[in-house]
């Protein structure tokens, strides 16, 4: 029995402890462009959600900052004359704990921002409608995707950087 004792005392220590401290907005805006403009006739909606992540540490103990930030747009499909801009920065301060150091950046980048998710949709929802607009419901984020693509584009950023140029 006190074989598993240690055992069982190391893989609780271990243990991933996730916690979020706060969430806020960090930045808010809506643009209703075809209110600005008079806007009328046949109008077809056609959105577009751009989603970035960043992430710093706090000076705090095991605490980081993670910034999700959204841009949703809709234009009209016939002549692609704006019809709105919604833009939010929506930022949580999480707690995290015995994470190995390899595994911290994919950690920070994938699972905070999919517990953030839910709230900035809900700020989605309300702010389209309130703008005027039927609520814009986003769908669900594949956040492994997003980080999978984050780390090619910079691999890709740093392979050019890195390439002589042409001209002696």
């Amino acid at each position: 029995m006190s074989e598993t004792e240690p055992k069982g005392a190391a893989e609780q220590q271990s243990q991933v402890k996730l916690r979020i401290v706060t969430q806020f907005i960090r930045d808010l805006s809506f643009e209703n462009i075809a209110a600005q403009k008079n806007l009328q006739g046949d109008v077809t909606p056609e959105l577009a959600v751009e989603i970035g992540m960043d992430v710093r540490k706090r000076p705090t103990d095991d605490q980081y900052e993670i910034v999700n930030k959204y841009k949703v747009s809709s234009k009209n499909k016939a002549d692609g004359t704006p019809i709105f801009l919604l833009e939010v920065d929506y930022a949580g301060i999480f707690h995290v704990e015995n994470v190995p150091e390899d595994q911290l950046h994919p950690f920070l980048l994938i699972e905070c921002p999919r517990m953030l998710f839910p709230y900035v949709r809900r700020i989605v929802s309300d702010m389209t409608r309130d703008g005027g607009f039927p609520p814009v419901n986003l769908e669900p984020v594949d956040f492994v995707a997003l980080y999978r693509q984050e780390i090619l584009r910079r691999a890709q950023q740093q392979q050019q950087q890195q390439q002589p140029s042409g001209n002696v």
